[in-house]
């Protein structure tokens, strides 16, 4: 018999396509309050299986940058989400947050431009008969 603290849903505690929306609203919602900049939010439904959506933003300094990762950090706790895996918070160039389906990278915007992941991951999807 399973105990019921051992079936957990996922890594970061989502499940389901309404828990995903709501992590989803949960980020997104962190990120307006900590008055991240330029956020682009892309959907990795069937492009990849790294996760389902993706967010980017912006700081403007390593301070905010930290600041802003911190604060969604604390809010994927309380709001249930478990404990995202985070990397790059030391720096705080570009700090990744692996929320399970969601996948945030908060960037100093010269860090930003410079990697430009949203032109790799926002290209247009491919109809079947294309021909290359």
């Amino acid at each position: 018999m399973q105990k019921e603290a051992d079936s957990k849903p996922s890594a970061a505690g989502v499940d389901g396509i309404a828990e995903i929306s709501r992590a989803l609203d949960l980020v997104l919602a962190s990120l307006e309050d900590s008055k991240a900049e330029e956020i682009v939010t892309i959907d990795l439904l069937g492009k990849s299986t790294l996760g389902d959506y993706m967010v980017i933003a912006s700081g403007r300094s390593n301070r905010h940058v930290n600041a802003i990762s911190e604060h969604l950090i604390t809010a994927l706790k309380d709001g249930g989400f478990g404990f995202p895996r985070v990397e790059g918070q030391a720096s705080a160039d570009w700090v990744l947050i692996d929320a399970g389906d969601i996948i945030v990278h908060v960037f100093r915007p010269e860090v930003r431009e410079f990697y430009n992941i949203e032109k790799m991951w926002q290209t247009p999807d491919l109809e079947d008969d294309t021909v290359h």
